[in-house]
């Protein structure tokens, strides 16, 4: 997200892939005298049937918009999926310099409604991860499900999340590769270098991972949690996009011990008064 290599993001990415893609894995011998992690330079450019001089100037942003034929043989080569050959094309795609200020993100009423009348935990957050609105089983479920919070920062920060999530790691691969495909690779927008600065400081986890570059889709999934007072639940999870924010369901299968222990969990909580789970505006 520095501002002085957004010209050369296309590079930077070409750069953190190859670095992932073992010898062995396009067919070619490993070697003892390798001095770099995955393929060299000459070797991504050999698989993809373009010249070395040409990948050099890819890779060190003398050139940013390859055709078409290369980018698909490039995303061969790294054997990216279709989300990260999607990623490959947007950072050839020219974007204007100048962009107006972001607008405030804002939860349509219809979706307070919705989380009122859901009696799973559900939240919406915004493209930088901040809860915007949730409902009282979202806040039984976690107490840093709280308008305010910043999901990406809680996750990576906070020592509850690490004993919370059954696999910590998993999880955090799966959220960074989701903020580097939500956060983009604009370095003008000041929100985005922001957070992106401050989870680099203070996470050397976050580091390594932001440095691979990887990208992930926004989908569900299955998550096992270990809740401190429910004891372990297997809950689905659906992230639906709702104009520019995201709603974020939780919820068992309907019939199992989650099921019973999430009920239970938020008959505990009915009536406590939280924090405030309401962000109108």
């Amino acid at each position: 997200m520095d501002p002085d290599t957004r010209a050369n993001a296309l590079g930077e990415y070409l750069q953190a892939r190859r670095a992932l893609v073992s010898p062995e894995r396009v067919g070619l011998p490993a070697g003892t005298r390798r001095r770099v992690p995955g393929l060299r330079r000459e070797e991504v450019a050999l698989l993809a049937g373009i010249s070395a001089d040409y990948y050099l100037r890819l890779e060190r942003g003398r050139d940013d918009n390859p055709s078409s034929q290369v980018l698909d043989a490039l995303a061969r080569v790294l054997q990216l999926d279709d989300v990260e050959t999607a990623w490959l094309r947007d950072l050839t795609t020219p974007r204007p310099r100048a962009r107006r200020a972001r607008a405030v993100e804002r939860v349509p009423e219809r979706l307070h409604h919705l989380l009122a009348a859901l009696d799973v935990p559900a939240f919406v957050e915004g493209r930088y991860f901040d809860v915007l609105a949730s409902n009282d089983a979202a806040v039984a479920l976690s107490p840093r499900l709280v308008v305010g919070e910043n999901r990406l920062r809680s996750l990576l920060l906070d020592p509850e999340e690490r004993s919370f999530h059954r696999d910590w790691e998993a999880a955090v691969e799966s959220f960074v590769g989701v903020a580097r495909r939500s956060l983009g690779h604009d370095a003008a927008d000041p929100r985005a270098v922001e957070l992106v600065g401050e989870l680099s400081l203070a996470s050397a986890r976050f580091r390594t991972l932001w440095a691979r570059h990887d990208v992930r889709a926004l989908d569900g999934g299955t998550v096992t949690i270990d809740h401190p007072r429910a004891g372990p639940l297997e809950l689905h999870r659906e992230k639906l996009p709702v104009g520019e924010v995201v709603l974020v369901i939780y919820y068992p299968d309907a019939h199992g011990d989650s099921a019973d222990a999430l009920r239970l969990l938020t008959t505990w909580d009915a009536g406590t008064p939280t924090s405030a789970v309401d962000a109108r505006s």
